[in-house]
């Protein structure tokens, strides 16, 4: 699809919030350009339609190559959302522009995750093991039911995850059967965070086998609170004090 100043705004900004969009920058003079633009046809042809192409001949339409400060071509970017996410310059070997438009489409295992039932958390992981975002859900439906073992397992093929390791600690803190924490975790799954929060933090002092895992509870609720959330920030500031 050839796009132009009058047409981008609705051809790949306003449609690049339904679908990615990977724009050629390209001119009829340019040798890579030609060599480009097969292979990128070709590449998004392969995706039926979860990725969209778009031509701008920056000879034609000067005022969108200085807009997106087009310094040489072939460039390609892509958008999503209305704005710029990937991007690269020069011709590319196929194996690289697969790798690129693999990063703008939601793979399958992204697809599972979404859906979010039991049989497809547990697929996503069949497909991409450790994946945190399929673990930790997956691994809260068994511990509801009592499954603490298998969830046990899942949550220790995750690395790099604070919900993760608060759940793995959470399970710690059940089979000590410390009643202050029990308590605490029985608010906190009540849906009154704050209370919950509040409980495990002021038991921190006086646990002295068990207070790195009421640590990791606590920052695995932060994390999924958001660094933008005021009661994160305010249960951020009540940690550091009861632990230091």
């Amino acid at each position: 699809m050839d796009v132009t100043e009058e047409t981008f705004a609705t051809a790949v900004l306003e449609r690049s919030k339904q679908v990615p969009v990977v724009v050629d920058f390209w001119a009829e003079w340019c040798g890579p350009c030609r060599q480009l633009g097969p292979v990128l046809e070709k590449a998004v042809a392969q995706r039926a339609g979860k990725v969209e192409l778009a031509k701008v001949d920056t000879d034609r339409n000067q005022g969108l190559a200085q807009a997106f400060r087009i310094q040489g071509i072939p460039a390609v970017k892509a958008f999503k959302d209305g704005a710029v996410v990937s991007e690269f310059t020069g011709a590319q070997p196929p194996q690289a522009v697969e790798r690129f438009l693999d990063g703008l489409v939601p793979s399958e295992a992204d697809g599972l995750v979404a859906q979010g039932d039991e049989a497809s958390l547990r697929h996503a992981l069949d497909l991409e093991p450790g994946r945190a975002d399929a673990a930790v859900p997956l691994a809260r439906l068994l511990l509801a039911r009592g499954q603490a073992q298998e969830a046990e397992t899942i949550l220790h093929n995750v690395s790099g995850s604070f919900a993760a390791d608060g759940l793995l600690a959470r399970i710690e803190l059940e089979r000590s059967g410390e009643p202050s924490v029990g308590a605490a975790l029985s608010v906190l799954d009540s849906g009154q965070t704050e209370s919950g929060l509040n409980l495990l933090i002021d038991a921190i002092p006086a646990a002295e086998q068990s207070r790195d895992e009421i640590r990791k509870v606590v920052v695995g609720v932060l994390d999924e609170l958001g660094a933008e959330s005021e009661l994160a920030r305010a249960a951020r500031r009540r940690l550091a004090t009861a632990l230091y």
